[in-house]
């Protein structure tokens, strides 16, 4: 009986490590996400406040994808939107089920105005205060978390 019980161990064994080693890689809830660069929240005084990764949306594609499907999102990550041309284009939350603060940001690197708590699947257009060249997204209660006002700048980097 013990030799059957190892004979079954040492065949089978390993088929069951196979199947709980591919559970491992089952999809996460924020793949999809691209770490694609950095982005740092700063004080008027150049302190940081939070640095980020985030994927960058630089294309129409990307900026009409967003964050839509989007489950989770860390305080770790967030989405830089970069516009071909600054102006007042709002931003909306169709088929994004995840409630994200919105942060518009002006050419020179200074936050215009932050959309705060969103709501999930809205078409209602969020505006920015002013024209906007860079839009964050971020968790919602990001923001309040970490002290970002309009007052706040940000920098990013790019991934090499």
């Amino acid at each position: 009986m013990r030799l059957a019980s190892l004979f079954v161990l040492l065949a089978f064994g390993p088929l069951v490590l196979v199947g709980c080693a591919s559970d491992s890689h089952a999809p996460s809830a924020e793949e999809g996400f691209e770490v694609e660069g950095s982005l740092a929240f700063l004080t008027p005084g150049g302190d940081t406040l939070r640095t980020i990764d985030v994927d960058i949306a630089d294309t129409d594609a990307e900026r009409r994808r967003g964050l839509m499907r989007q489950r989770s999102l860390g305080y770790d990550r967030g989405m830089l939107f970069i516009f071909d041309s600054v102006d007042e284009g709002g931003m909306w939350m169709k088929n994004t089920p995840l409630p994200l603060d919105i942060v518009f940001v002006a050419p020179d690197s200074q936050v215009i105005n932050i959309a705060r708590r969103t709501t999930p699947f809205s078409e209602k257009s969020i505006e920015p205060a002013a024209p906007r060249n860079f839009v964050v997204e971020v968790r919602a209660g990001f923001a309040d978390r970490f002290d970002l006002t309009d007052s706040t700048r940000v920098r990013w980097t790019r991934s090499e």
